[in-house]
């Protein structure tokens, strides 16, 4: 894939959870110009970096989400060289203890990117929002049946099905009343046939009650 896409874009991002918190990524994303946020695991090190922010406030417990951010350079074991660190810390209201990490409560997040921890944070949490696009994709119209024997072949298929994601998309944001314009393309489908089902089920079972009055009124 990287092989892919080298030459076509000048600027091309790359965030994976912890799954990819590998220095071999790491080096292999800075190598081909890839600016990334992947996710740590958490650990003794890097909890102790960002302990000034996991001391309970002083006060009275906040009626409202307090949300600090930290940015410091860490170097594991296993890597060439330090790299940036970005973590977040949320303390919530009627909660104990704070919330760490860019996927709470999860761990910190290793970046080449530049910008404010908070942009980083924003850019990182993007990824939970594309796959929940992605699931809907796959439940709803069932885009990963790629079953062709060319790439070429299989990337129309995906191509065409995401077609059919957006023109659906498209449909329930400007045709749907208000009440189910957030329902997701699998409830759209779903939903009109468990309801016919549901009133089939209801007829069938009043049916032989209605039968049974008539005869009785009919005999009397």
């Amino acid at each position: 894939m990287i092989a892919r896409y080298r030459g076509r874009m000048k600027r091309r991002y790359f965030r994976a959870d912890a799954a990819f918190a590998n220095p071999d990524v790491y080096e292999l994303l800075e190598a081909e110009g890839y600016k990334y946020a992947i996710r740590l695991p958490a650990n003794g090190v890097l909890q102790e970096s960002i302990a000034w922010l996991l001391r309970r406030p002083v006060g009275r417990p906040p009626h409202e989400v307090r949300r600090h951010h930290a940015s410091f350079s860490y170097r594991a074991g296993s890597w060439s060289k330090p790299r940036r660190v970005v973590a977040k810390v949320e303390w919530h209201p009627g909660e104990l203890y704070p919330r760490v990490g860019l996927d709470p409560p999860r761990g910190s997040s290793v970046t080449n990117l530049s910008g404010p921890a908070e942009r980083v944070v924003a850019f990182y949490n993007q990824r939970g929002t594309a796959e929940q696009w992605i699931k809907e994709g796959k439940t709803a119209v069932k885009w990963t049946r790629l079953s062709c024997c060319s790439f070429a072949a299989n990337a129309v298929r995906l191509q065409l099905h995401a077609l059919a994601y957006n023109l659906a998309s498209f449909m329930r944001t400007l045709a749907l009343p208000e009440a189910v314009e957030q329902w997701s393309l699998t409830t759209l489908r779903d939903r009109p046939l468990i309801s016919a089902i549901s009133a089939m089920r209801s007829a069938s079972c009043q049916q032989p009650s209605g039968i049974t009055a008539s005869a009785t009124l009919g005999a009397g």
